[in-house]
């Protein structure tokens, strides 16, 4: 099964097409699903995030991402930064990218706002050659051989300009966004665009939602408890995604159930639980495996860390402060 996985990755880390991952606590990185999510928090924040996805293949894929972001109330705009490191393959394939964020707030009315969200950045990806193992070098009979007739790329490293955009409508009752990842299709592949098999990482199209229902309303010693069921919708070249469920605070505890269904099958339940204690928070969460992969592949391990620097004055009615499950 190792092998296979490595020759998947060699035909994988060539032609550059690939799906971006996405974190199953899309919450606590909110840039990576939409560059319009900047400055959404009346206060700023920053943030961390490690996954480590089908432990059952032997680190098939790790991804960390790390994020700061902060509203410029004055200008009614908002900033970010974010890093994101994938790696495949323990070390195969390596992908990094950082990006900078700005979104500009349009006030509709008192309690309904439109967020336009733009995104530039650099992606840079690294192929350890030495590791692959492609499909001419496994042989049925006599097993893996060290021999291949694929020629080896004269570039091996590559960083490439990659641009998103989004809209994000948020009122004092629910947030409704829609971005596109990689506008201008960067190529990462390490092919030659000549020979018809490098067509550039393809446009994400993410369109996530929800509303937040109040059980409890906070105060200054209490941080009060809500309900918030959410979805999030990802397309990406041939690749699907829709997860559905509900987020759930009462006072320092939270967590969450999700379904994530690819729309060739239904992938993984989702289980997080998490605690919030003044500006730090942190959430763990488990993906159970519930497709075809289902006891080979293992499950999949998320923990996120978070930093609210809350000054203590917040302003009434702020739509910055619409979203707590964000926070």
């Amino acid at each position: 099964m190792r092998n296979v996985m490595l020759a998947f990755l060699a035909l994988l880390a060539l032609r550059g097409a690939a799906q971006d991952p996405i974190f199953s606590q899309f919450y606590a990185t909110p840039l990576q699903l939409n560059p319009a999510f900047a400055g959404s928090s009346y206060a700023p924040r920053a943030g961390a995030a490690y996954r480590n996805q089908w432990t059952g293949f032997n680190t098939a894929y790790r991804t960390y991402a790390v994020f700061y972001e902060q509203s410029i109330t004055r200008l009614n705009s908002g900033i970010g930064f974010q890093l994101e490191g994938d790696d495949a393959g323990n070390g195969i394939l390596r992908a990094t990218r950082f990006s900078a964020n700005y979104a500009y707030r349009l006030q509709i009315t008192e309690n309904l706002a439109v967020k336009i969200g733009v995104e530039g950045g650099f992606l840079q990806t690294a192929l350890d050659w030495e590791k692959l193992v492609f499909p001419d070098q496994l042989d049925p009979l006599a097993g893996p051989t060290l021999t291949t007739t694929e020629t080896r790329p004269d570039q091996l490293n590559k960083t490439v300009l990659d641009l998103s955009s989004g809209l994000l409508l948020v009122s004092n009752r629910f947030w409704l966004g829609l971005s596109l990842k990689h506008l201008n299709t960067p190529d990462r592949g390490f092919l030659l665009a000549n020979d018809n098999l490098s067509g550039g990482l393809p446009i994400r199209y993410t369109l996530s939602g929800g509303t937040e229902l109040s059980v409890k309303r906070g105060n200054k010693q209490n941080q009060g408890s809500f309900i918030s069921p959410n979805f999030l919708f990802v397309s990406q070249g041939p690749y699907k995604q829709l997860n559905l469920g509900a987020y759930a605070a009462a006072g320092p505890v939270f967590g969450g159930v999700w379904f994530r269904h690819a729309f060739g099958n239904a992938d993984a339940a989702i289980l997080m639980f998490g605690f919030r204690q003044d500006m730090f928070k942190i959430g763990l969460s488990y993906d159970h495996t519930i497709s075809g992969l289902a006891g080979t592949s293992g499950s999949t391990f998320e923990l996120t860390l978070g930093l609210f620097f809350d000054n203590g004055r917040k302003r009434s009615n702020d739509l910055n402060d619409c979203t707590k499950m964000f926070h």
